[in-house]
This record gives C-alpha cells, sequence and structure tokens, in this order.
C-alpha cells in the first residue's frame, strides 16, 4: 500500500472505518473523555452497541458503493474502537500515529496489519511532548489545518487533545506546506461550548466551500482567515444547536459526494442546492459521543 492523502476530498479508494463490535459496557462518568458522553451518560440516553452497529453499517453500505476499499480494525473485547479518526491520520504518504489519551494506545495496535508492508519511515511517531490527534489535523493542499488550545490551563482540559508541540513538528515534517493553526475552544462540562477537534467546528467541502461555527474558534482573527480563505459566498455557517449535533462532521467521498447525518436537514438542503450528491445516513447514536463521520474514519489513499 502506498499511502496517499492530499486533502479532505479528492475521490476516496481505501479508508479505515472503525468498530462498534464488542464496544463495552457504558462508561461511567469518571471514564468519559468529553462533555457530551458525560450528559448522555448521566441522563440515562448513552448509545447501546447494537445501534451504533447498525449505524456503522449503514456507512459501510455507502462507502463500498463508491467501490472503496474499507479496513476495520480487529476486534478488542469491550473496547471503545469507534473514532479510528483519533490514532492516526495520513498526510501525503505517510501515516502519523497519534499521541492520544494513553488508555487508547490498543486502538492503534488493531489497525496496525494495515499498513503492515509501509516502508518504516512513512510511519510516523511524534516525540512525547507532542500531542495530536487526527481530528484535529485537516491537510489541504499546500495546507494543513490543525486545531490546538495553547492555553497555560492546557493540563487542567481533557478536552485539549492537539498542543502546539505537535503543530511545530508537522511543521517540520512537512516544510513545503504552510501549517496554519487554530485555537479551539475547550469546555469540559458544557458540550456546546466545547470544540473538541477542528472537524468539530470546521470542515472543508468540495473544491472550494467550506463548513463553519464561528465560536468553537478561540480567536476571531482565526475564524476570520478561514471566511477570507474560502470565501463569505462558500461558506455555511452553522449554529451552536447545529454544531453540538456535528454538523460540520461530515465525510468527504469525493468532491461530489458526501457522507452526511440524515438529521441535518438544513446542511443537507444547502449542500443539494450547491451541487452535492449527499448520502445520508442515521448516525445519530454515535454522535452522542462527541464524534460522527470524519471522527469514524481514517483515510488512507484519496485519488
Amino acid at each position: 500500500m502506498k499511502f496517499n492523502i492530499q486533502n479532505e476530498t479528492s475521490r476516496l479508494r481505501a479508508v479505515v472505518l472503525g468498530t462498534a463490535q464488542s464496544n463495552g459496557p457504558i462508561p461511567t462518568l469518571e471514564e468519559c473523555y468529553d462533555p457530551k458522553s458525560y450528559e448522555h451518560v448521566l441522563n440515562g440516553t448513552y448509545p447501546i452497541e447494537a445501534d451504533m452497529k447498525k449505524e456503522m453499517a449503514a456507512v459501510v453500505k455507502v462507502i463500498e458503493k463508491y467501490n472503496v476499499k474499507v479496513y476495520r480494525p480487529k476486534v478488542i473485547e469491550d473496547y471503545n474502537q469507534i473514532f479510528a479518526r483519533d490514532i492516526a491520520f495520513v498526510v501525503e504518504d505517510k501515516l502519523i500515529k497519534a499521541n492520544i489519551l494513553p488508555d487508547r494506545d490498543r486502538e492503534i495496535e488493531a489497525v496496525s496489519y494495515v499498513w503492515k508492508d509501509v516502508p518504516k519511515e512513512n510511519i510516523i511517531k511524534l516525540p512525547e511532548e507532542c500531542h495530536v490527534e487526527g481530528g484535529d489535523v485537516m491537510p489541504w493542499n499546500d495546507y494543513i489545518f490543525v486545531g490546538t488550545y495553547s492555553g497555560d490551563d492546557y493540563a487542567d482540559y481533557i478536552t485539549a487533545r492537539t498542543n502546539m508541540d505537535a503543530v511545530i513538528a508537522l511543521q517540520e515534517l512537512f516544510p513545503h506546506k504552510t501549517v496554519k493553526s487554530f485555537e479551539l475552544r475547550k469546555s469540559n462540562t458544557n458540550a456546546k461550548e466545547n470544540a473538541l477537534h477542528l472537524d468539530c467546528c470546521f470542515q472543508p467541502i468540495g473544491r472550494d466551500k467550506a463548513i463553519l461555527h464561528k465560536n468553537g474558534f478561540l480567536v476571531e482573527k482565526e475564524y476570520q482567515w478561514l471566511v477570507d480563505f474560502f470565501g463569505k459566498e462558500n461558506i455555511f455557517e452553522i449554529t451552536k444547536e447545529e454544531m453540538y449535533n456535528m454538523n460540520s462532521n461530515v465525510f468527504s467521498i469525493s468532491e461530489e459526494v458526501i457522507i452526511s447525518e440524515q438529521n441535518f436537514t438544513r446542511l443537507n438542503t444547502w449542500l443539494r442546492a450547491n451541487g452535492f450528491i449527499v448520502e445520508e445516513v442515521p448516525y445519530a447514536e454515535i454522535a452522542k459521543q462527541e464524534g460522527l463521520l470524519r471522527c469514524s474514519t481514517m483515510p488512507l489513499i484519496r485519488d
């Protein structure tokens, strides 16, 4: 296999999709890594395995319809392996293993069979001080967009997943690209005030468009940079409620085809009005863990 990821939307050829098989018991409040999961555990509405397996099966069906090779993790008993994007990501021909929450190292091992034939120099493990997760990293041609948090209270936020050490390391790995970082709004307790990853408040789509949520960004001029970069007329601005429901976390199979959640009525109408083919799937149960379609996919090859 030869990895190739230059951006978020070129024609997809191979992808890792997480699995809800043997997802394990409902976590305790202490085991929750994000405020949305915490909220659903507290309210007794945390998703059950059977529902999440159905949702992921619907995504497999759509992806395979477009002749994309789908890899799945080896199943770890009683373990959440849904969010494949967190654990590793590909930029150009390199796979970067995420330095993630220590409890999740086993997830990387469960998919490592996929790249067993890839040259070792193309599998990158960043230094220990570099914290990074794939939901914060978006290759976009000459750019790599990275969500981060650099406040002095970084260590106090379990929702702060990517630090400036990682941003610097990515710039050193890809010196020919511009690595552009964005400070994200973090909250351990309020899911409507928390951009867990960059893809929770922003995602490029098509050739020149984007989904965006202003309040996900701590620094207004960084949000404005994206508005200027894509052009206001090319941006779908989502509300706080839509961000909470993960409207920016769709997944592109190509520049024309987007997989989206079936309840994203306003977004899906706009996408179709702008010439996209929208493949709607049920994913509202998985969304209760503060992740959606982009979070559960790890693209390996795009044309």
